[in-house]
C-alpha cells in the first residue's frame, strides 16, 4: 500500500502520529478492518450525491473505533465533493432534544475539502457567486445594470429556495439580506446575518431588521434551516452533507424526560429523512450497544427501536455493511499489531534507511511492542492505539532510521509515564480491573476510552 501513496501524504500522516494527534488527511491509510464497509458506504455516498438520502447507526464498545469510522467516512465524502459536519452529543453543550443547538453546532463544524470549520460563509459566498454566474450566462442582464442584476439574482435565489421558503421563509430572507449587505459594503451586517443563518444567538436586532427576520432560531425552525443549507450546498457544487452525531449514548445519563425528548428528536429526524425532506443528507449516529439495546436508550422509545432494529444473532463475519446498524468489532492485540505493520510500511516510504527500518522493526517486534504497551495500560487495548502509534513512530522508528546501532529490543525499555497520557486515558487506566497484556485485553472496560482523540479500528 505504501508504494502507491505519495511521499507528501505519507509524511503528513507520520508527522501527525509522531505528535500523537489525528492526521487531518490520509485516514484511509490507517483504516485497518474497514475495507468490508467501503463499497457499501461509497454506494450510499453516490445515492446522496444523486439527490437521495442515507442513514446508518454505528455501534461498538468503547475503543472499537466509532469516531475513527465517522472521520474515515467523512474523508471519503469530501473526496466526492460532499460537505461534512461532526457533532459530539453532550448533555450541556449539544443536547439532542434541542435541534436548534444541534443545527448551530452543525454549522460551526461544517467543512469541505477546501475549507475547514466553519465553512458556512465560504459556502454561502460560493452559492451567491454561482447564482450570479447563472444570471450572467442567461444573457438577459449584465453587471453594469446593478439594480436589474441584483433583482435577477434575488429572483433566481427565490426560485432555488422555493421549497424551503414555503416552510422557513426566514432562511431565504436572511440570504437575500446578506447579499444586499455585501453589495452595500456593510460587512458588519453581513457577518451578523451569516451568524444568524448559522443559528447563533444574540444577533444584533439592526442586522435582523435589514433582512426582515425576527428572533433566534428555535427547535421547530432548525429542520427548515437544515433543508435550506442542503439546497445551498447542492447549488454551489456540494451534492450533499454527511452529518455525524457522535456519542449519542450520552442520552442514557440525562433526566428521563430529557432523554425521551432527545430520542423523539432522533426519531423525527430519521422519519423526515425517510419522507424525502432532506435530499442530499447522509446521517450517521454512533453509540454503544447498551444505548441501542438497553432500556435507558433506544428501547425506551419503541418507534425508534423499530426503525433501528438489526439482527446481530449471527456471527459478526456475516454482518451486512448495508444494514441500518453497523457493528464494529472490538480492538484486540492482533489488530493493534496489524496497525503497527501498516504504519511501519508507511514510514519506510519516507525513511532514509527503509530496509533497516523493515528489518529491525519486524512483525515479531511489533507484536512484542503492542503487548508490552497494552500491559503498561492495564491490559486495556481500547485505549492503546494513540500512544502505541506515537511511541512506535517517535521512539522506535525515528531512532532506528537515525542511528545505525540502535536496537529497540536492547535499547528501548517500554514504559508509560503519567505525563504521556491524556486525562481520558489516565482515567480509563485508573478505572476497572487490570487485565493481562498477554490475554489480548478488553475492549469494553475502558471507561470513556471512546472519547480518546485518535480511535483506530
Amino acid at each position: 500500500m505504501a508504494g502507491a501513496v505519495s511521499e507528501a501524504r505519507r509524511r503528513d500522516v507520520i508527522n501527525a502520529l509522531r505528535r500523537g494527534t489525528v492526521p487531518q488527511t490520509g485516514l484511509d491509510l490507517l483504516a485497518v478492518g474497514l475495507d468490508r464497509f467501503g463499497t457499501a458506504m461509497d454506494d450510499d455516498l453516490a445515492t446522496v450525491a444523486r439527490g437521495g438520502a442515507a442513514f446508518h447507526a454505528v455501534r461498538g464498545e468503547y475503543g472499537s473505533g466509532k469516531t475513527f469510522f465517522a472521520r474515515w467516512l467523512a474523508e471519503r465524502a469530501k473526496r466526492k465533493g460532499l460537505a461534512t459536519s461532526e457533532i459530539q452529543i453532550s448533555e450541556t453543550e449539544t443536547p439532542l432534544h434541542r435541534l436548534e443547538t444541534v443545527y448551530r453546532r452543525l454549522t460551526e463544524r461544517l467543512s469541505t475539502a477546501t475549507h475547514q470549520p466553519s465553512a458556512l460563509r465560504a459556502v454561502v459566498d460560493s452559492w451567491l457567486y454561482t447564482l450570479e454566474e447563472h444570471v450572467l450566462d442567461a444573457g438577459e442582464v449584465t453587471e453594469d445594470h446593478e439594480e436589474a442584476f441584483a433583482a435577477a439574482v434575488d429572483t433566481l435565489a427565490e426560485q432555488r429556495l422555493a421549497d424551503v421558503a414555503r416552510t422557513t421563509p426566514a432562511f431565504a430572507s436572511a440570504l437575500r439580506g446578506y447579499r444586499r449587505a455585501l453589495a452595500d459594503g456593510d460587512t458588519g451586517t453581513a457577518e451578523a446575518l451569516i451568524a444568524w443563518l448559522g443559528g447563533q444567538k444574540s444577533v444584533a436586532a439592526s442586522a435582523r431588521r435589514v433582512a426582515g427576520v425576527r428572533g433566534d432560531l428555535d427547535h421547530f425552525g432548525a429542520l427548515g434551516f437544515l433543508q435550506g443549507l442542503l439546497t445551498v450546498l447542492r447549488d454551489c457544487g456540494h451534492p450533499g452533507l454527511l452529518l455525524v452525531l457522535d456519542e449519542t449514548e450520552t442520552l442514557q445519563r440525562v433526566r428521563g424526560d430529557v432523554r425521551e425528548k432527545g430520542l423523539n428528536a432522533l426519531r423525527q429526524l430519521i422519519d423526515e429523512i425517510d419522507a424525502g425532506r432532506f435530499p442530499g443528507l447522509f446521517l450517521v449516529l454512533t453509540g454503544t450497544p447498551a444505548f441501542f439495546d438497553g432500556q435507558q436508550g433506544v428501547q425506551r422509545l419503541p418507534p425508534l427501536a423499530q426503525r433501528l432494529a438489526t439482527d446481530f444473532s449471527t456471527d459478526a463475519r456475516f454482518d451486512s455493511p448495508r444494514a441500518v446498524q453497523l457493528r464494529l468489532p472490538g480492538f484486540d492485540l492482533e489488530r493493534l499489531g496489524e496497525l503497527g505493520r501498516t504504519v511501519r510500511d508507511l514510514y519506510a516510504g519516507t525513511a532514509r534507511h527503509p530496509e533497516r527500518v523493515r528489518a529491525v522493526v519486524d512483525n515479531t517486534y511489533l507484536a512484542v511492542l503492542a503487548e508490552a504497551l497494552t500491559g503498561e495500560l492495564g491490559g486495556k487495548v481500547g485505549i492503546a492505539p494513540r500512544l502505541f502509534l506515537r511511541k512506535l513512530v517517535a521512539d522506535v522508528l525515528d531512532r532506528v532510521d537515525d542511528f545505525a546501532d540502535f536496537d529497540p529490543r536492547r535499547d528501548y525499555p517500554i514504559t508509560v509515564t503519567d505525563a504521556e497520557l491524556t486525562d481520558v486515558e489516565r482515567n480509563a487506566v485508573a478505572g476497572g480491573s487490570v487485565g493481562s497484556a498477554g490475554s489480548g485485553g478488553s475492549t469494553g472496560d475502558a471507561g470513556t476510552a471512546d472519547e480518546i482523540d485518535l480511535e483506530l479500528p
